[in-house]
């Protein structure tokens, strides 16, 4: 009974530590540190630690392309966006399926995909995705594991660093795609 308190108090703790993060982002506060980072850096570090996680789980993360890409923002919480949408495909991905992750820079911007092969999202939910607490189906219940927090902190952040985030079905799976400005 304790496992399970403890468990439950862990959960809790996780959840309103989110909430508290989702209402600074919505509040449009920029008191963030601004700074110059490398984002393949970032990206191939939080892809290294999700793929830690996800072969614990007969699933891998693997970065297939990195540019070389600057931005300037707030390491913590890019990586928060980043971390959310990786654990996200990792959490969604089939068994022994790969989370494809490529950064590429493009035309004044740096474009960051992650794909999954977890069956993609209905059509008609896609555009829901990214709202707090807001889950897919009967399928993204508590037994997964997600409270519907980690896609709506991320594109908050992506939004406070002027970016883009955006969901599509592609090749059998869900893609989220994140635009950002490159320096």
């Amino acid at each position: 009974m304790l496992e399970r308190i403890e468990t439950e108090s862990m959960r809790l703790n996780e959840m309103i530590s989110r909430i508290l993060m989702l209402a600074k982002l919505e509040s449009g506060s920029d008191d963030y540190e601004h700074r110059r980072l490398d984002l393949a850096e970032l990206v191939k570090d939080v892809a290294a630690d999700a793929d830690f996680e996800a072969q614990a789980k007969g699933k891998v993360v693997e970065v297939s392309s990195a540019d070389k890409c600057t931005v300037m923002g707030s390491e913590n919480l890019l990586r928060s966006a980043i971390e959310n949408v990786l654990r996200n495909a990792v959490r969604y991905t089939a068994d022994r399926t790969v989370v494809d992750v490529s950064l590429s820079a493009d035309n004044g911007h740096a474009v960051l995909k992650v794909s999954d092969h977890g069956g993609g999202v209905p059509q008609d939910e896609l555009a829901n995705l990214f709202r707090p607490f807001y889950r897919v189906g009967e399928d993204r219940t508590r037994r997964t594991g997600g409270i519907g927090l980690g896609l709506a902190i991320a594109e908050r952040a992506v939004k406070a660093h002027k970016g883009k985030i955006s969901a599509s079905n592609v090749n059998g799976g869900l893609q989220v795609e994140i635009k950002l400005e490159t320096i």
